[in-house]
């Protein structure tokens, strides 16, 4: 980017935000989308001075693993709405192909009857999705228990294992614990919580999960589950992706009938063990 009248070098805060200046400047007058394209740098981050992200409206980055097929779109500023809505493309050998049906892409078909596996029922911005979570628990061989996470904060996998030693008994303080959301995603949505303590659960007893169960709630630190928002969405998804039973918090005021899909309201963790362990 570079203005004539400013004197200064190309790439120079000073010329970046008379550039920008002029581009949004034109953009108000005629009605125009201007779109900006960038590169990163190794940290994973818009190169260059911060002062062009403050001045556009959307701030759109790519993202995702070279090693799987898909790429994410994720809004890191947007002034016209949510910030957590994603896109979700494959490379073709056209080019990048929208994905209809994430949740479709994201769930591993051949986990029948494999313990450590549940499936979850977030959201993205507006959007439902089903997303399998992986936890593997065994003993520790080294002094200090191993803590490992792939897509889920670390700090929250801390306090659900604790509240699990707390609210229900389960010996976990000598044992590895690692935790993986497929798929490469890294997800924040509270409703998680109550999958990944059925996916811990299931494989420290080593007791599988139906294929057809999946989980949406969150886990306070007294052991109550809480409520979610657009927990009528979430259940829609489920039951459109040929899911049969859900657990959601008992705190949820849902007329049952209304559903194709069996609903378990569930106050405490301790009523997800009796039902499902």
């Amino acid at each position: 980017l570079h203005v004539p009248h400013v004197e200064s070098t190309p790439g120079s805060v000073a010329q970046i935000r008379e550039s920008a200046a002029s581009f949004i400047s034109y953009a108000k007058e005629t009605g125009t989308p201007v779109l900006l394209i960038g590169h990163i740098n190794k940290e994973g981050s818009i190169a260059g001075p911060k002062i062009l992200e403050h001045m556009v409206d959307v701030v759109l980055q790519f993202e995702g693993d070279p090693n799987l097929l898909y790429r994410i779109l994720r809004a890191h500023k947007n002034r016209f709405g949510s910030t957590h809505e994603i896109g979700l493309y494959t490379m073709e050998q056209a080019g990048l192909e929208g994905v209809a049906n994430p949740s479709d892409l994201l769930l591993t078909k051949q986990h029948d009857g494999l313990s450590g596996n549940a499936v979850a029922v977030l959201l993205e911005g507006v959007r439902p999705m089903l997303l399998e979570i992986q936890a593997l628990c065994s003993t520790a061989v080294y002094g200090t228990p191993q803590r490992s996470t792939t897509g889920f904060d670390t700090r929250r996998l801390n306090m659900l294992l604790a509240v699990l030693e707390k609210r229900c008994g389960f010996r976990l303080g000598q044992k590895d614990v690692f935790l993986n959301i497929t798929g490469g995603l890294r997800v924040d949505d509270p409703a998680l919580d109550l999958a990944v303590i059925a996916a811990i659960l299931s494989s420290n007893q080593d007791d599988a999960i139906g294929g057809k169960v999946c989980f949406a709630g969150e886990v306070g630190l007294t052991g109550e589950i809480r409520p979610v928002t657009k927990i009528d969405q979430r259940i829609r998804e489920a039951e459109k992706l040929g899911f049969e039973r859900i657990y959601v918090s008992g705190h949820h005021q849902i007329e049952k009938s209304h559903y194709g899909i069996a609903i378990v309201g569930l106050k405490r963790i301790e009523e997800l063990v009796q039902s499902q362990f």
